[in-house]
């Protein structure tokens, strides 16, 4: 079978995108506006959810997706109004420092809940209709280079995001018959607004020395990966972590050296 180029576009399908209101979940929206896609927005702040589901025309639902009751009402407000939905990205999730000795039992509950729980409630609840309807469908689960090394300080969350990737894998299996694919994205830094603003507005492309491409990743980068695993150019693909990560995985300790730019392992 020839490659067609049409294979990469969306046109007529529904897609769900929590988180979407800004960051990478904002870039992925666009991007499957973009290419075709009709966008629902599943995020709980109302200004971001509702100022970016305007700029692409999506439907932008405030939702906290930590909660069964209201991912229930978002699909089902979803599928009224748009479509069967066929297409995911579990993108919401949140992150803050919590040196082991000190993470408290909430602490850690509200990290598996923000970034693992989710994922199973909104994979759960779309895939049950898509199994019901015999549609296939495309589960793009957003997880981070921090599930798959160590992280100081973050231990609570790089567990979760571990959990994101063997949940992406085991649920892949389990719903291969159903021709849904489940598949995860791991990005390492990424600029988007929330980094920049931590940074007092100063992050820039120049600023990755730990990454071998020498700089941070762009949303539009992230949409770019998504679009491929949400189309039916990546119809053979399933159960995998894609590092769109500038090299980080593969670099495995190995930075460029300050001074001279060489490869070496470790600090010098």
């Amino acid at each position: 079978m020839a490659i067609d180029p049409s294979r990469i576009l969306l046109s007529d399908r529904v897609a769900v995108v929590t988180g979407g209101g800004a960051g990478i979940g904002k870039g992925i929206a666009q991007g499957f506006a973009a290419f075709g896609a009709q966008v629902a927005i599943w995020e709980r702040d109302v200004q971001t959810c509702a100022a970016t589901a305007e700029t692409i025309n999506a439907l932008g639902l405030v939702v906290d997706v930590r909660d069964s009751e209201q991912v229930d009402a978002a699909l089902e407000r979803t599928v009224d109004e748009l479509g069967e939905v066929s297409i995911l990205v579990n993108n919401a999730g949140g992150v803050f420092f919590s040196p082991l000795l000190d993470t408290t039992e909430n602490g850690w509950d509200a990290l598996y809940k923000s970034n693992l729980r989710h994922v199973l409630l909104c994979t759960q609840r779309v895939s049950r209709r898509l199994v019901a309807a015999s549609m296939p469908g495309s589960v793009i689960n957003v997880t981070s280079i921090e599930g798959a090394r160590a992280a100081p300080g973050y231990a609570a969350y790089a567990a979760a995001k571990a959990g994101v990737i063997n949940y992406t894998k085991t649920a892949a299996l389990e719903l291969a018959p159903h021709h849904i694919r489940v598949n995860a994205l791991a990005p390492d830094l990424t600029l988007t607004e929330g980094l920049i603003a931590l940074s007092g507005g100063s992050m820039g492309d120049g600023d990755a020395p730990g990454i071998p491409m020498n700089r941070p990743g762009h949303i539009d980068e992230m949409a770019g990966a998504a679009i491929f695993l949400a189309s039916e150019m990546s119809s053979y693909i399933t159960g995998q972590t894609i590092h769109v990560d500038g090299g980080t995985q593969a670099a495995s300790g190995w930075y460029h050296h300050p001074q001279t730019g060489d490869y070496q392992l470790g600090p010098g």
